[in-house]
């Protein structure tokens, strides 16, 4: 008990002092595949014994901003603010940070930590394919798949590269699609991507990239330690 009686100075203290607490943690935003733009509200409590006054914002990326609903919140107030995240070219799940600076000295720094899952709704597979100077030059593929509930025709592919021809098969039409690249020869070291283009009617699955490279021997040795780590 004594121990106890000994520590409640510092539980209550860190109690009183824990500033700005967010209530959603994460915060999470589910943007549809044509959303170009996903906002969402956030709330959160004043716990110092204190008047708070945010002095600034502060995004670890320039497609997540946000705003509140004023600066100064009194001790207990709870606040609102509100997070925009720019969709752009962004698929998948992505972790993007908000800093909410502020006068207490105590806790001058509140993160907001954001989750955004964006559907992915065209899926390349491999992301990239890969030729060892002095290999044989043979075809190698990519999957793709168009996994929305609409389906996808791709409609063209080209390569960046003249010395490597790309085509494509259609295995599934408006679902899967074989993309197929060749090298002419794998003497020289290039580094290149395939384009595809489809019929989508969300402008930013119109485009999608693919892509290759001929590397030397050594530099495909250091790309596998960094693939396994």
């Amino acid at each position: 008990m004594r121990i106890l009686m000994a520590f409640m100075p510092m539980i209550l203290g860190g109690m009183l002092h824990a500033g700005l607490v967010i209530d959603q943690v994460p915060l999470e935003l589910f943007p549809k595949p044509e959303d170009e733009v996903v906002e969402a509200d956030f709330t959160f409590t004043n716990k110092s014994d204190k008047p708070i006054r945010v002095t600034g914002l502060e995004s670890s990326c320039s497609c997540l901003e946000a705003s509140l609903d004023k600066p100064v919140y009194e001790p207990g107030e709870k606040g609102k603010g509100r997070a925009k995240f720019k969709v752009s070219s962004f698929t998948g799940k992505h972790q993007k940070v908000l800093h909410i600076y502020t006068d207490d000295p105590e806790s001058p720094d509140t993160i907001l930590t954001t989750v955004i899952d964006i559907p992915v709704i065209v899926s390349v597979e491999p992301k990239l394919v890969q030729w060892i100077i002095g290999d044989k030059p043979e075809p190698k593929e990519f999957t793709v798949i168009m996994t929305g509930k609409d389906p996808i025709h791709v409609t063209q592919v080209e390569s960046t590269r003249q010395t490597v021809t790309a085509s494509f098969k259609e295995v599934t039409p408006g679902r899967e699609y074989r993309i197929i690249v060749t090298p002419s020869a794998t003497t020289d070291v290039i580094i290149g991507a395939v384009t595809l283009r489809t019929d989508s009617v969300i402008p930013k699955y119109q485009r999608q990239l693919a892509f290759y490279n001929i590397v030397r021997p050594e530099q495909a040795e250091k790309l596998k330690k960094v693939e396994s780590k």
